[in-house]
């Protein structure tokens, strides 16, 4: 696995292990909404997957970005899909998500170098 993508899994594994056992009613329930909103319903894991994405780069929340590249690419996404989404986060979100874009594109590489 890519240096990139092992390192922020396990950041994120360690520090959400970390958060959850102080046992905080309030953030365990936003964990539990959030993983509970991206899974299938009306729409699909793919397409809330993109949306979460798109929403994450505007946001600027290059954690987000990630975990949501990780998503995608597990869930069978190709890369045109996956760009087509960014570009329409770049429209929404204007140049200053540009560096971001940038991180979106070296993350995705670093995903698809470990297929």
């Amino acid at each position: 696995m890519s240096d990139i993508v092992e390192e922020f899994n396990e950041y994120r594994q360690r520090m959400n292990d970390n958060i959850l056992v102080d046992n905080n009613k309030v953030i365990k329930r936003i964990f539990n909404l959030d993983t509970n909103a991206f899974k299938a319903g009306a729409l699909d894991v793919k397409t809330k997957e993109l949306l979460g994405l798109v929403a994450s780069t505007v946001l600027r929340c290059d954690d987000c970005v990630k975990y949501h590249l990780e998503t995608c690419h597990k869930e069978g996404l190709k890369k045109e899909e996956v760009v087509e989404a960014l570009s329409i986060a770049t429209l929404v979100g204007g140049t200053i998500v540009i560096p971001h874009l940038r991180k979106a594109y070296e993350y995705w590489d670093a995903l698809e170098t470990n297929n």
